[in-house]
């Protein structure tokens, strides 16, 4: 257990209760009557002095379908649909398959976009749409945010196929820089991303697998890391990478982390890959 916070009821969450009562059969037409109010507050929380959320660390409730990335989907909900300043939400972005379209999107990033003229993966798309649609400045935009939003856009890609495939010029390009950046040695160890995830795939690094692109690495992202407790992106596990071999880490939302994303997703996907169930909960 990590976090423990109280529960303040700072006013009443008062929903319609209707006069009469539900029937485990065909409902009656005229059930429309509104007696009067109930407060969830009220009847849910008996003792607020000694209520508590609480933030659990481990996958012991999976079971019941409770896991700690879903926390980040629910933030993620809520700020897609927050307007902005200039009184937009998010649903106004097309995130790769249509305006508002979710269902599918991560499965197909990155790719080229023309209303940017570049190459985005779903993390630079949301940072692009938050300044362009929604009207935040670049200041304004939270780090946190982003990867919340970005798990909740995920999650409605649990399980799909991932489907990378470079036809653009800008996107063949960028595929070859990824490929290009994942075998180049650098830093003080002389290592790279091949040295670890080909040389070594299928043994274990602190109890997680290695594996190559072409054995679906990048599926499992965005992911709730219970050793750090904290959820990573795709490109927070690229950051974590380059600073585990001694190698200054990118800026978000960099061409490095989309040209890399590119080139692994585009590999999985030859490979016949899919998503797993996302956010994933991984040690």
């Amino acid at each position: 257990m990590r976090t423990l916070q109280g529960f303040e009821a700072r006013r009443p969450l008062a929903l319609p209760l209707l006069g009469t009562r539900a029937v485990a059969g065909f409902p009656s037409p005229a059930d429309d009557h509104m007696e009067r109010r109930l407060d969830l507050n009220e009847h849910l929380v008996r003792n607020p002095i000694s209520t508590f959320f609480l933030r659990v660390d481990g996958d012991s409730m999976s079971g019941a379908g409770i896991l700690p990335g879903d926390l980040f989907v629910e933030e993620g909900k809520e700020l897609f649909y927050r307007k902005g300043p200039s009184g937009k939400t998010l649903e106004e972005c097309d995130f790769g398959l249509g305006k508002g379209v979710l269902e599918g999107v991560y499965a197909v990033l990155p790719k080229y976009f023309p209303d940017t003229g570049r190459v985005e993966d779903l993390e630079s798309r949301v940072y692009t749409c938050m300044q362009r649609v929604q009207g935040f400045k670049p200041e304004e935009i939270k780090r946190d945010e982003v990867r919340a939003i970005t798990t909740f856009i995920a999650s409605f890609s649990s399980k799909a196929k991932i489907q990378v495939v470079p036809k653009h010029p800008q996107e063949i390009a960028m595929y070859n820089l990824g490929r290009e950046l994942w075998y180049t040695r650098a830093g003080p160890r002389d290592m790279s991303c091949a040295v670890c995830h080909e040389r070594y795939a299928g043994q274990r690094v602190r109890l997680s697998p290695v594996r190559s692109p072409k054995e679906g690495l990048g599926n499992e992202w965005p992911a709730y890391r219970f050793e750090e407790d904290r959820l990573y992106t795709f490109e927070d596990r690229i950051d974590f990478c380059y600073e585990s071999i001694g190698i200054p880490k990118p800026e978000f939302y960099s061409e490095v982390h989309i040209a890399l994303t590119t080139y692994i997703l585009a590999e999985a996907t030859k490979a016949g890959h899919s998503f797993l169930e996302l956010p994933f909960f991984t040690r």
